[in-house]
């Protein structure tokens, strides 16, 4: 979906009581409960948002518990109910709900089936069949860390790059994320160059796995209200605000993490190497092509 403004992106810390008394709306769009790889309770994360004057996407990986725990707190902090998909061809999508109910609805009737051993990995549904399935849905829809973790294929335009997809997939959707603050400053500068190329929509979230991350990568705009604020990413109309983790930093998330991959290591391995023999089939079509 092509947008008609271009977002403006700050890498800076954001100033979260400026932001209130500007009268902005903002939100962490990106963040990771003890519902699947953080260890982050739902309610010590939605306290501290509301602290900082944010909202929070609850995204995690694959499962809807941290969303549904946080409906069923009725905490005054805004919630916008979400999840990251992790696709078995590598892109890990960010989808937002207008309404929980309608992210309950769509898990059940397209994630939950496919969730393999470990929950957090790859589901059975590739990239394309991902974005078939949320055709007609009432959300927005954002590629996780486009440019990828490392030599992972974890990100939507680091698959294009290697041409497992194609510049169109980038176009099915409403934005890209331009600031994680897991990934280093170069990627995030081509995330927000590609987003520019594509005329697409920009989205900023920490990625958090640690409590202390809320917020501090936020979209903002002035909206009335969480459907105001999502219409807002799909037109263009928000900033994006935030800063790249340290090497300390990025180092203890992933020790938080840990504890959870050590207890699905056989289960990890055989996601993954699957996932690497159609990576390595693809290498030998591509190659046979070009010979």
């Amino acid at each position: 979906m092509q947008i008609v403004n271009e977002p403006e992106v700050r890498f800076e810390i954001p100033d979260w009581d400026l932001l209130n008394d500007m009268g902005m709306m903002s939100a962490d769009m990106h963040f990771h409960t003890r519902h699947s790889d953080s260890r982050t309770d739902v309610k010590e994360a939605l306290k501290l948002a509301g602290e900082r004057k944010v909202g929070l996407a609850i995204t995690d990986h694959n499962l809807i518990g941290g969303v549904k725990e946080a409906f069923h707190s009725k905490c005054s902090t805004f919630v916008i109910p979400g999840i990251e998909i992790s696709a078995w061809d590598g892109p890990h999508i960010l989808v937002y709900f207008y309404e929980a109910n309608d992210l309950y609805s769509y898990w059940e009737s397209n994630i939950k089936r496919r969730i393999q051993s470990n929950p957090c990995l790859a589901i059975r549904m590739n990239t394309l069949e991902i974005l078939d399935s949320l055709e007609k849905e009432n959300c927005v829809i954002s590629a996780a860390h486009p440019m990828g973790y490392f030599m992972f294929n974890k990100g939507m335009q680091k698959c294009i790059n290697r041409s497992y997809l194609t510049e169109d997939t980038a176009r099915r959707i409403d934005a890209y994320e331009v600031i994680c603050s897991g990934m280093n400053h170069k990627s995030n500068l081509e995330a927000l160059q590609y987003s520019r190329k594509y005329h697409i929509g920009c989205t900023g979230g920490t990625d958090g796995h640690m409590l202390c991350e809320v917020g501090n990568v936020v979209t903002t705009s002035k909206a009335d209200g969480i459907d105001e604020f999502l219409d807002n990413i799909k037109k263009g109309k928000n900033e994006v605000i935030g800063t790249e983790k340290n090497t300390k930093m990025k180092i203890a998330a992933g020790a938080s993490m840990s504890p959870y991959y050590f207890q699905h290591i056989p289960s990890s391995l055989e996601i993954h190497y699957k996932q690497n023999m159609v990576r390595v089939k693809h290498y030998i079509d591509s190659f046979k092509k070009e010979n």
